[in-house]
């Protein structure tokens, strides 16, 4: 099953199921939690604890035009959001890391963050560096604490595609990747059974149609499963955490007007447009210091 986040008219979500070329919009099958405006529908729908094709029911319902609707993250108020630093090889060689997830662990990324595809990324300063993470995030579905590395898929609502956003520098991490707009996410949440394995996934980004990462998601250091097993362990999770698996090599500075598209294997393909309206100068004086990425971006042939 394919679900979505959308906006209506007047800027409430909307959880949808995507059926062919139509949407169909199935919020009003998730009761008085939805009606309260506590929590977005898809969060509602995710601390159902049941299967989320029983909640669903079938697809009878008023259809949109998939073409036609407003995406919003696909979690639009994730309790977390969970990152994975340096957590491909080629990506700790390009940045010349002494170290990757082994000796780094994990961080936080502010949950205002969040944007849907179709979105824009802004950015907020005119003297730093920013660029591209392309990366497969999982979308938990239960409360998990402790979970071992075999039990650990069991907790995945879902599979959706995420751009980091970064600011290059000496900063803290979570400062660095936590400004507005700075974590896309979607466009859709994928369900296990139709998303297939994590490790048989592609992850393909383009800046302005240039291929800059082409990467396979067998090659993280740390696996989905190995992943959420440490994660569950440092904080307790809960249905609808987001937890992101870290960007392979081909990071490249990304500016005003450019476009950016990040496609995983069954999973759609999430695309934003980038501007520098209303950047100021940077109050922080980091930008000497951190890890040093390339300079270049070389566009790489798709395989």
């Amino acid at each position: 099953m394919k679900l979505l986040s959308f906006t209506d008219d007047v800027g409430d979500y909307r959880l949808g199921v995507v059926d062919d070329d139509f949407v169909v919009d199935v919020t009003s099958r998730l009761g008085d939690q939805v009606s309260r405006g506590t929590v977005s529908p898809m969060r509602a729908l995710l601390a159902k604890d049941v299967p989320l094709a029983d909640v669903i029911g079938d697809l009878d319902g008023q259809r949109l035009p998939l073409a036609s609707v407003r995406f919003a993250s696909i979690v639009p108020d994730p309790p977390k959001i969970i990152a994975a630093p340096v957590n491909y090889r080629d990506h700790q060689a390009e940045m010349q890391e002494d170290f990757h997830i082994d000796a780094l662990g994990i961080f936080l990324k502010a949950t205002s963050s969040v944007l849907g595809s179709g979105g824009v990324v802004r950015l907020p300063y005119t003297d730093r560096r920013f660029d591209q993470e392309g990366e497969l995030a999982v979308v938990i579905g239960r409360p998990a604490s402790h979970v071992s590395i075999d039990d650990a898929l069991n907790y995945v609502a879902g599979y959706t595609t995420l751009l980091d956003m970064t600011m290059r520098g000496g900063e803290d991490r979570s400062t660095r990747k936590s400004f507005d707009s700075f974590t896309p996410v979607g466009p859709y949440l994928v369900t296990p059974d139709e998303a297939g394995p994590p490790e048989n996934m592609r992850l393909r980004t383009w800046v302005n149609g240039e291929l800059r990462q082409d990467a396979d998601v067998r090659d993280l250091i740390w696996d989905v499963p190995r992943l959420i097993s440490y994660a569950s362990s440092v904080m307790s999770l809960q249905p609808g955490d987001i937890i992101t698996t870290g960007t392979p090599a081909g990071i490249g500075q990304v500016s005003d007007g450019d476009q950016v598209a990040v496609e995983i294997t069954n999973l759609g393909r999430l695309e934003v447009a980038v501007t520098s309206e209303g950047a100021v100068s940077c109050p922080t004086r980091g930008a000497a210091r951190g890890p040093k990425p390339p300079e270049n971006v070389t566009p790489i042939r798709a395989r």
